[in-house]
């Protein structure tokens, strides 16, 4: 397996890596550990997660499983400051009652907090990769990258990313850190697969220019593109859509639905499973540095794993630009992104 930069770091991850949203939400922890420990032994080395994700307890699971197998140093821990307000009752164990509406958010008061909070559940002194989750145009960068810049001195985090930001976002992140010396962004991860390309029209050519790492999610656009979905309003009931509702089930649209037939058709056909072509066709796009997997059963890694030696053919990756053009979308994967006022092309 060949690994490649994150960015211009000169850091080396995994093409795919390991993305833990549905630890504990739904995964029982030990089937999260068997899965954690089986990706090592094949090469990832890399996991993400974020402080919010099962109210913390999807980085617990992964700082235990680190300390039973002693493997902290052998991977990249990447984790994300909480984008959103926090309610009484739904809170991590360090919420503080004081700070009312400040719990959250890429403010400095939030993020000191926070990575303490982080650290704490890895079981860990430093995080290799820390994020910051979603744009808020109420918070200045200059204060974001001043705090970021802090904690990497302090020895707290070692590069810093941003996750679905605009790219004139990220522009201007990277100049005012060359400008005035703050920590510079090394990554940014974006929601990318064949049913949303979007980042594909400014974000892409701008992480190409200045050396930015570009580790997406939802490659497999929450399973339609490997057949979960047949309907458009209605979902299986282990399905993210189901369980979680809200925006996920606003991602399943009719023309996803029948893009993802087309694709499983397309993947029979070159003799792979749907969900290895989602993840081979993401990871040799041009400007992409790792995908994302994001598996809930053994079964579903051991499908992905014959994916890190694969390489896309030209003729695949053209098969699939005949199903959604590059740059445009038949499903909103940022969904979650207040600046995208594009919804569907």
């Amino acid at each position: 397996m060949e690994y490649r930069n994150l960015g211009r770091t000169g850091v080396s991850v995994s093409p795919l890596c390991f993305g833990t949203d549905c630890f504990a939400d739904p995964i029982p922890e030990k089937e999260c550990a068997a899965m954690m420990n089986r990706a090592i032994e094949v090469g990832f080395n890399l996991f993400d997660t974020g402080d919010s994700y099962a109210e913390g307890e999807g980085e617990r699971i992964i700082g235990r499983t680190l300390k039973d197998n002693g493997l902290r140093h052998s991977v990249l821990l990447a984790t994300k400051c909480d984008h959103g307000q926090r309610r009484p009752g739904l809170t991590l164990d360090e919420f503080v009652p004081e700070l009312g509406a400040n719990q959250s958010g890429p403010t400095r008061l939030n993020m000191v907090r926070a990575i303490e909070g982080s650290l704490k559940r890895f079981q860990t002194d430093y995080i290799d990769l820390y994020q910051i989750h979603r744009q808020d145009l109420e918070v200045h960068i200059e204060e974001t990258l001043s705090a970021l810049t802090d904690l990497v001195r302090a020895g707290k985090i070692r590069y810093v990313g941003l996750s679905t930001h605009p790219a004139w976002a990220v522009t201007e992140a990277i100049l005012l850190s060359e400008f005035k010396g703050y920590v510079r962004i090394a990554t940014e991860q974006p929601p990318y697969n064949l049913l949303d390309r979007r980042i594909e029209n400014e974000l892409l050519p701008m992480a190409e220019k200045f050396g930015l790492g570009i580790i997406t999610w939802s490659p497999l656009a929450m399973g339609i593109l490997a057949g979960v979905y047949d309907k458009e309003d209605e979902y299986p009931s282990d399905s993210r859509a189901a369980l979680r509702g809200g925006f996920y089930a606003d991602r399943v649209t009719a023309k996803g639905i029948e893009v993802g037939r087309k694709f499983s058709v397309l993947a029979k056909e070159a003799g792979l499973t749907p969900a290895q072509l989602g993840l081979l066709w993401c990871k040799d796009q041009p400007g992409i540095t790792a995908p994302l997997v994001g598996p809930e059963t053994m079964e579903h890694l051991e499908d992905t794993i014959p994916v890190l030696e694969m390489t896309l053919s030209d003729e695949l990756r053209e098969a699939c630009d005949n199903l959604v053009p590059p740059g445009s979308n038949v499903a909103n994967f940022h969904n979650t992104a207040g600046w995208m006022k594009a919804q569907l092309t």
